[in-house]
Parts: C-alpha cells; sequence; structure tokens
C-alpha cells in the first residue's frame, strides 16, 4: 500500500512544481514593450485606469527601468488620489534619471494634491537645481510656499521668475492673482443719479447719491466701512455705515450691518444681520432682518435663495414687512453671468412689489405714514478688474416705475446712471 502512494506523492510534487513554474512564465511579459504601452495609454484615457495600470506592471516585470511607463503609471496613480503609491514610482524615475523635467512637474503637483506642501517645496527646490530658472517650476515652488502660508516668499519667489521669464503669461497671471490674494485693503468711491426730469415735469428734481468706502479682508471676513452722501429733495444727507461677513463655519457665514445718521432724510439708525448657508447641488438659501429707526420704528423681514450653475448666479430676494395698513413685500430676482471671476461679471436684475423702505422721503412726509408703494425696476451692470486685479470697475444703469406717495395709481418713471472705481492694495 505504501508502495504505490509514494510513486502518488512524487507524481503530484512533480505536477505542482511544474504548474507553480508555468505560473511564474506566465507572470513575466513577453511582448513589445512600445505597443503594449501605446495601448495601456489608449485604456487610461478612456476611463479604463484599473486594466492599464495592470498592464503597465505587467510590462515592468521585464522592463522594469522603462521610466517613460513607470512614470504614466505614477501618473495614473495621481489621478486616482493614490498619493504615496505615486511617490513611490516618481522617486524611483527621478533617483535614475534627474534630467525628466516633466516627471519633476508631476511629482510636485503630487504632493500638492496630497496637500504634502512642504514636500512639493523640497521637491520643487532640487528640481530648479537641475533646471535652474525654469518658469514652471519657480511657479510650483511659489504655489508650495504660498500653500504653505508664506505668502511674501511666494510673491519674492514669482517676482523672480518673472525677472527671468518676462515674456510668460501664465507667470504674470499667477503674480497678478498672487498680488490680488495679498491685497487685503480697498479703497472704492461710487456716484449714481437719479433722472426724474426723464418723464417730463413730474414735481421732483433729480437726486444724486454718493459713498467712500473702505474694506479689509481678515481671516475671520470681511470688514466695510462706508460714507454715504445724497442729495435727494434738495437737502443734502450724510450716513455712516459699516458691514460685517463673518465666518462663522464652513459653508456658513453671516451678514452684520450698522449705520447711523442724522441727516433728515435718512434713518437716524439702521441695523441688519442675515445667515447664508452652503446647500447641495451648489445651491445657497439665506434669512435675516432689517431694522429702521425714523421717528417710528420699522423691522422688514428678508432671505434668499442662490443658486452657482457653471460661469452663472442666479438668485431671488424677498422683503416682508409687517405693518398697518397691510403687511408689504417684493421681490428681487437677479442673474449674474462670470466672464472670469468673481471680479468679473455681467448681472441682470428685476424687482417687484411693494415696499415702506422705497422712497418714503416725499415732500409732507411727516415720519407716520407707511406708504404701500407700487413699484417695478429693471437693473442692468456690468463690473470688471484691470489685468493686474488692482483696479476694479463697475457700470449701471436701471429703470424704474414707482408709485407716487400722495396720488396713489400715479407713477414716477426714471433712469438711474451709476459708476464705480476702486483700488487694492495691501
Amino acid at each position: 500500500m505504501i508502495k504505490k502512494i509514494i510513486p502518488l506523492i512524487v507524481l503530484f510534487s512533480v505536477m505542482i512544481f511544474s504548474t507553480d513554474k508555468l505560473v511564474a512564465q506566465k507572470k513575466v511579459f513577453n511582448g513589445n514593450p512600445d505597443t503594449a504601452f501605446k495601448t495601456a495609454r489608449e485604456l487610461a484615457f478612456n476611463g479604463k485606469r484599473k486594466q492599464a495600470q495592470d498592464s503597465l506592471k505587467f510590462i515592468l516585470t521585464k522592463y522594469p527601468n522603462y521610466l517613460g511607463i513607470r512614470a504614466f503609471l505614477a501618473s495614473t496613480y495621481s489621478w486616482d488620489g493614490s498619493y504615496a503609491k505615486a511617490r513611490k514610482e516618481f522617486k524611483y524615475v527621478l533617483d535614475r534619471d534627474k534630467e525628466r523635467k516633466t516627471d519633476w512637474i508631476a511629482y510636485i503637483k503630487n504632493e500638492q494634491y496630497a496637500e504634502k506642501y512642504y514636500k512639493a517645496l523640497e521637491l520643487s527646490n532640487k528640481a530648479l537645481e537641475v533646471f535652474p530658472g525654469d518658469a514652471e517650476l519657480m511657479q510650483l515652488k511659489a504655489k508650495s510656499e504660498f500653500n504653505r502660508g508664506n505668502k511674501d516668499e511666494a510673491l519674492i519667489t514669482i517676482t523672480e521668475a518673472i525677472k527671468l521669464n518676462p515674456d510668460n503669461q501664465e507667470v504674470l497671471n499667477y503674480k497678478n492673482s498672487l498680488e490680488t490674494s495679498l491685497s487685503f485693503n480697498t479703497i472704492g468711491i461710487s456716484v449714481s443719479t437719479d433722472y426724474y426730469d426723464f418723464d417730463g415735469d413730474n414735481g421732483r428734481a433729480n437726486m444724486y447719491y454718493s459713498s467712500f468706502s473702505y474694506a479689509r479682508q481678515t481671516k475671520f471676513g470681511s470688514i466695510n466701512a462706508r460714507i454715504n452722501y445724497s442729495n435727494r429733495f434738495e437737502t443734502d444727507n450724510y450716513q455712516l455705515e459699516i458691514d460685517l461677513y463673518p465666518r462663522i463655519a464652513k459653508g456658513l457665514y453671516a451678514y452684520v450691518s450698522g449705520a447711523f445718521s442724522n441727516s433728515p432724510l435718512n434713518p437716524t439708525q439702521r441695523y441688519g444681520f442675515e445667515l447664508f448657508k452652503s446647500l447641495p447641488k451648489s445651491f445657497e438659501a439665506s434669512l435675516g432682518f432689517r431694522w429702521l429707526k425714523f421717528s417710528t420704528e420699522t423691522i422688514i423681514y428678508t432671505g434668499s435663495v442662490g443658486w452657482y450653475t457653471g460661469n452663472s448666479y442666479w438668485a431671488f430676494r424677498t422683503y416682508v414687512t409687517p405693518g398697518e395698513p397691510g403687511t408689504s413685500k417684493s421681490g428681487r430676482l437677479i442673474y449674474r453671468k462670470y466672464t472670469s471671476d468673481a471680479d468679473n461679471y455681467l448681472t441682470v436684475e428685476a424687482g417687484f412689489g411693494a415696499s415702506p423702505a422705497l422712497d418714503r422721503f416725499a415732500p409732507g412726509f411727516s415720519g407716520d405714514e407707511i406708504f404701500q408703494l407700487d413699484s417695478q425696476a429693471l437693473v442692468l451692470g456690468y463690473y470688471f478688474s484691470t489685468k493686474n486685479k488692482k483696479n476694479l470697475w463697475g457700470f449701471n444703469a436701471s429703470m424704474f416705475r414707482e408709485e407716487k406717495p400722495f396720488s396713489k395709481g400715479d407713477y414716477f418713471l426714471y433712469p438711474t446712471l451709476g459708476v464705480s472705481y476702486a483700488i487694492r492694495f495691501r
């Protein structure tokens, strides 16, 4: 019995050994690496990344120092967010050939995507030892410095890059955006006029508005202070206004405002508060109030819903004011088309409804009347910045149709033209 079992064990062992050897042979690539590499690239670019990676690794079993294949494998890992795997492959490649600038760039970007900004800065410096003064590598170094919080060093680096590469538009654009992010202060002025004589003799003189503003960006949010001047009903009016936009948490910020005046046509005090919350699907919602004190007090509740889609922004804002002889309501539909960033856009607004906040200050107003004024408005605006992002311009034109306070059913029809300018600085 034992004599019969021994040959079977020997035969079984030989079969296992032969199978293992056959499998091992199959695990080694045997083909044209260039053709296989081309096929793997096509798989990767067609969304079949796992199959591509398997193919690339299979080729490397026979050609471990085919650096182009290994670098491409590293890039696919980086695309998938497998930054540690990508790091290992990029290091292998550049340890064997430091003259591969494209792979230095991909390696540095991999560390930036992984938010390893110190490592990205270290790699940028090493790459610049091989390619001194290279514009793209210096820009990556500046980005790494900026993301580490060394914003002044980033500006020094990118300024040096421009000296060495004065015609590189991408570097120039990055320097402009960097200077904008470091420009925490903005001073601006705006002027506008309501042309009441547009509709013939309606018993009103033109009204003039202007403001001088200062804004500062802080790590907690922005602070804005304005001095407003208006000439309405041939009366001069001044107002001090302060707005805050504190960041409370990710996706949640507030609007806090206060204004003070001792001029006859302004509220002596005005306060506002509103919470803004980001929602899924690129929506945003807000809810708040405005409180105004004349000889009597008025509170206005307001809220909005906004939606960002591509380069466009849609929003609807409503105002509700309880009181006698009844609650007044108004709304405004807003559309913005951004051409490049938040400083450059075209806006169209349409307003409608009734509000006691609209033009309460007609001749004969004593402070006790609350007018349910029907009104409509169409507003067009165009806002843009210069190439260096330091100078901001704005132009707007509006057409208003507003019910007369002491002649119900009769309307003023008048346009408004305005212009604004602001400059940013550190």
